[in-house]
């Protein structure tokens, strides 16, 4: 009996177009853009609530993608403000001099040449970042730092009022569910909610160091909530207003 054998062959298969993040200066600003290569012959741009990207042939140098942006930098800034006032668009921009919501107020990005590093400058996150960078994963980096270190210190703070063990302590990447409890691994937290005031990050910690106590939501929960945390319940409602409301970066 003849049988036919189907070889896949996987240099056959088609190869996605290679996609680059890099940033550059327009103006006063430093802007980060995607750079993608592909079978094209003309230079091209698109901006939406992703941000700049460009597409381009592999055969175009780098200097010459960096002149069109320069030569459209008055348009593409212009767009890329539209989308950031734009309500509906709540990715947060990563650019130089852009605002970025931290604690309930709101502090500034700086972006300088460095080795990919950051640190908090009063109100200012300084990005270090090389001409290659991710800068919103390097946000994302010093978000996630800050929310720890402040995480941390009220989590430690309710927990010697409440009469409790610092339980450990590590952060998740929810976009609305913002606490978990496990009598085993302790407490995660969204890192998110470090755009948040300080008074729903403790309701938060009160919350989950509840959970302590009682592992459910029975009325002596929330006696215990209360007890910590007399406003829960407004602090609740603006936590579902947070969950629809809350930046992307």
């Amino acid at each position: 009996m003849l049988r036919l054998f189907q070889l896949e062959l996987p240099f056959l298969r088609p190869v996605p177009p290679a996609e680059e993040r890099r940033h550059i200066q327009l103006g006063p600003r430093i802007v980060e853009y995607r750079l993608t290569r592909s079978r094209r012959r003309t230079l091209g741009m698109t901006i939406d609530q992703r941000g700049l990207r460009v597409g381009s042939s592999p055969r175009v140098p780098l200097r010459e993608v960096e002149r069109f942006l320069r030569e459209n930098a008055e348009w593409v800034l212009k767009k890329l403000d539209a989308w950031q006032a734009d309500g509906t668009a709540r990715r947060l921009v990563v650019a130089d001099g852009a605002p970025l919501p931290l604690l309930g107020e709101e502090c500034r990005i700086r972006i300088e040449p460095g080795g990919n590093r950051f640190r908090w400058d009063d109100r200012q996150l300084v990005l270090q970042a090389r001409p290659d960078a991710d800068l919103r994963h390097l946000a994302r980096r010093a978000l996630r730092s800050r929310a720890l270190e402040v995480f941390s210190r009220r989590t430690e703070d309710y927990a010697a009022r409440m009469a409790l063990p610092m339980p450990p302590l590590a952060l998740s990447s929810a976009q609305t569910r913002w606490g978990s409890c496990s009598a085993a691994s302790g407490i995660r937290l969204s890192w998110r909610l470090v755009h948040s005031p300080l008074h729903l990050i403790d309701y938060v910690v009160v919350h989950e160091l509840a959970h302590l106590v009682e592992m459910n939501h029975s009325r002596r929960f929330w006696r215990v909530v209360e007890r910590h945390c007399p406003n829960f319940r407004d602090a609740r409602e603006e936590l579902k207003q947070l969950a629809v409301t809350c930046p992307q970066i």
